[in-house]
């Protein structure tokens, strides 16, 4: 063996080795959406005295933190993200009325000494006086309206605060308030101020106020020294708590005051029987496509699609392992990223192969000694290098954006596709050709051939050969055909409109399941009887009804779901998204400048590794396929939401991929006869790359319809987009891009070249791409 496959032997198996001890000692962090709960990203304010800028949230967040740990939620995951956002995770908690209720209140605790009581309303009440002092616009619970003095302390001072339950009185819960520094001596002072008075005076009592309201103003024991007070840095509240009364009351009081007021953006539940089913179909799904896909590359490249099924197996291990060392959290949309990575990762191997069959079958006919084994397969790795790295790249710039405007699941799909793509890569160049190279060394193998696949024809390339259709050369008809299609879509997009989804227009969305069926129309009529007449209500997958409505608050999705329950039985919380109105413009305006960056990306890497013309022609073909993916979900009404942009951000990705494989041949070929009628070359390229285009794309839908068929509702539309994506993608290559580009070089040739010294074999695979890059510039050739 000699050094390079000794290098890329050991290097596949540090990698695996390495994936295995991550798979087996770590475990993926899942996201709310697959093990259930609930997660709110409020949003800091200007308050009249403080600005809400990165610390002002920071500190906010600090304070929530503690509110939420004293709820007991298992896990709570609380961290900023940008200036003024904060996202709350809380895994199992399915009501998001008690969350939202306590995290997000000011709670402003203040203690005031009482100036005395009636039972009469104040018309000025509320209004604090010139002294400093008023009198509260709430009773408190014997119906009193307490005029309080000036503010004693507040709820900074406050160290810790526990709910206890009262063991001398056993009259309920009560809270136990332990204070820190100068607090523990105001409250004396202001106790001790109190035991002067009366017994049973009101100026007797002590009010700890909350937002306002009156919590407890309890009398001053009668054993309280007068101008001495309660000393010790700690007292009680108490009033008759019960056991969740006194938690929630410690859990604000311990909390403190938010330093500036916060606004709930984002709103999402999910259950966890449907995050553990999407887990079991997307499981599935991968389980049977990656089976399918391996049958379909066993038999069309035998034991070299043998040997790419075990890579394709180690490259799923690699990308969990990935996922798991990185801490990543794993999404819905990044479950359904990661496999469809899967079948993305076939077309780096059936890339090598098809260029080391037709290496092969070249070789062949000239009866040159470089039929033997090695050589096809050296020169296929060899001379796919370049089509790997820029068909990947593509990808990469399209998921990267998901990483910088996409926020929640989405952003997630970024990162598995982002690390499925590096790793297919690892797979097909370094781990596929270590197995490729040792199987092929083998005596049993070199005296049969006939089992790598490699020396067959194969049905595309053999219907090819005997038909030799010119499909460059009717390109004004294949114009004609894709401006037809962009009219009926964009048709499809002005008179049917699209269906955004919340994320984009802000509302809510509510998806319930009943335990007993409940018929759309007694649904929709029981949800106007409640008293919302304009909410969408639909029918969504088994027998679940859907709600969606423009604004909804907790209080009201109660009343909804109660309404339902006397139609439906037992009434569970299956998926709930609320996003602010705000929020909707912001993800609505960052979709639009996502894919605008995704075009301009790809065109200027495209402009850099080939001319502006090829350049130009491979973005037209990305923007036409967008355009019928868009239409097609507007003819069929289906949502677009921020799924459906991953699949489309996706779709731009493969799109590109496609079309840089045809155009990768193009340039090649130009390099050894830059004077060759262009026509004739793309023409002959796609007819080379036809069956790479075929099998990739029959390996992807695999995939792809593995997940629309068994990944269920949440993930049917976005299995829909990209199964659309894929087939108008291969399409679009042949009949769109390719005729584009000839057509613009047409009108626009590149310089004229000097013609090549002979001796030189400019396509050797012993040169790098680097160089072969280098000498075509110097050349003048397409680049």
């Amino acid at each position: 063996m000699s050094r390079a496959p000794m290098w890329r032997a050991i290097v596949a198996l540090g990698v695996i080795a390495a994936s295995l001890f991550f798979a087996l000692t770590q475990s993926a962090r899942l996201g709310l959406d697959l093990r259930g709960g609930t997660q709110i990203v409020l949003e800091t304010k200007d308050s009249p005295v403080v600005t809400a800028d990165a610390e002002s949230t920071q500190r906010a967040l600090e304070v929530l933190r503690q509110r939420v740990d004293a709820l007991g939620v298992s896990e709570p995951s609380l961290y900023r993200s940008g200036q003024q956002r904060i996202f709350v995770e809380l895994p199992g908690l399915q009501d998001p009325r008690e969350a939202a209720e306590v995290i997000g209140r000011t709670a402003q605790l203040t203690v005031h000494p009482v100036q005395g009581a009636t039972d009469k309303q104040d018309e000025n009440k509320g209004k604090p006086a010139k002294d400093g002092s008023r009198t509260l616009a709430d009773p408190d619970q014997n119906g009193a309206f307490l005029k309080l003095g000036p503010t004693a302390l507040t709820g900074e001072g406050v160290k810790d605060a526990d709910a206890v339950l009262d063991q001398q009185k056993m009259s309920g819960w009560m809270v136990d308030l332990t204070f820190r520094g100068q607090a523990g001596k105001d409250w004396a002072r202001v106790t001790g101020a109190a035991a002067c008075a009366p017994q049973g005076a009101p100026e007797r009592r002590v009010a700890i106020v909350l937002d306002g309201k009156v919590l407890s103003a309890p009398g001053v024991n009668a054993d309280v020294a007068c101008k001495v007070g309660i000393s010790g840095g700690s007292t009680q509240i108490t009033g008759g708590f019960g056991r969740e009364e006194a938690r929630e009351l410690a859990a604000l009081v311990k909390g403190g005051a938010l330093p500036v007021p916060v606004e709930v953006v984002e709103q999402r539940t999910v259950g966890p029987t449907l995050g553990a089913d999407a887990i079991a179909a997307s499981t599935q799904a991968a389980i049977i496509g990656l089976a399918l896909t391996g049958l379909f590359i066993l038999v069309v490249y035998r034991l070299l699609g043998a040997l790419a099924t075990i890579a394709l197996a180690l490259y799923g291990l690699i990308s969990y392992a990935a996922l798991v060392a990185l801490g990543a959290t794993l999404t819905l949309p990044g479950l359904a990223g990661f496999v469809l990575a899967i079948g993305m990762a076939v077309d780096a191997n059936v890339l090598v192969f098809e260029r080391a069959r037709e290496e092969y079958l070249g070789a062949r006919a000239l009866k040159s000694a470089s039929a033997r084994l090695d050589k096809p397969l050296r020169t296929g790795f060899g001379k796919t290098w370049s089509a790997v790295v820029d068909s990947n790249v593509t990808t990469l710039l399209a998921s990267g954006l998901l990483f910088f405007f996409a926020t929640g699941p989405v952003k997630g799909f970024g990162v598995t596709l982002s690390i499925g793509v590096l790793v297919s890569m690892i797979s097909a160049l370094v781990i596929t050709r270590v197995l490729a190279d040792f199987a092929i060394r083998r005596r049993f193998v070199r005296n049969r051939p006939g089992l790598t696949g490699i020396t067959s024809t194969g049905r595309v390339r053999a219907w090819l050969a005997h038909r030799k259709p010119r499909l460059v050369h009717h390109r004004r008809r294949w114009f004609g055909v894709s401006g037809l299609l962009i009219v009926v879509a964009v048709a499809g997009i002005g008179l049917r409109g699209l269906d955004f989804g919340v994320e984009f227009t802000g509302g809510r969305l509510v998806e319930y399941s009943t335990s007993r069926p409940v018929d759309v129309d007694a649904a929709r009529t029981a949800v106007t009887d409640a008293g919302f007449p304009r909410a969408v209500v639909q029918e969504s997958g088994d027998g679940d009804i859907s709600v969606r409505t423009g604004e909804l608050s907790n209080d009201q999705q109660h009343t909804i779901k109660t309404a339902l329950a006397k139609e439906g039985g037992e009434v569970t919380v299956e998926r709930d998204e609320l996003i602010g109105p705000s929020l909707g413009d912001e993800l609505r305006r960052h979709a639009l400048i996502a894919l605008g960056i995704a075009v301009a990306a790809q065109l200027i890497y495209l402009s850099v590794r080939f001319r502006w013309t090829f350049a130009a022609a491979a973005v037209s073909a990305m923007v036409h396929d967008v355009l019928l993916v868009v239409g097609l979900f507007a003819w069929l009404g289906k949502p677009v939401d921020s799924i459906f942009l991953a699949a489309l951000l996706t779709v731009i990705g493969y799109s590109v991929n496609d079309t840089v494989v045809v155009f990768d041949r193009v340039r090649e070929a130009r390099r050894r006869d830059p004077a060759a009628d262009l026509e004739t070359t793309a023409n002959k390229a796609v007819i080379q790359t036809l069956p790479r285009t075929v099998n990739t794309g029959m390996g992807a839908l695999f995939i792809l319809a593995a997940l629309a068929v068994l990944g269920g509702d949440s993930l049917a539309d976005f299995s829909t987009a990209l199964i659309a994506g894929v087939v108008i993608g291969m399409a679009s290559t042949v009949f769109t891009a390719v005729p584009i580009a000839v057509q613009l070089e047409g009108s626009r040739p590149a310089p004229p070249v000097r013609p090549k010294r002979s001796g030189g074999n400019e396509d050797s695979g012993a040169r790098s791409p680097l160089e072969r890059r280098g000498r075509a510039r110097d050349s003048g050739a397409v680049v």
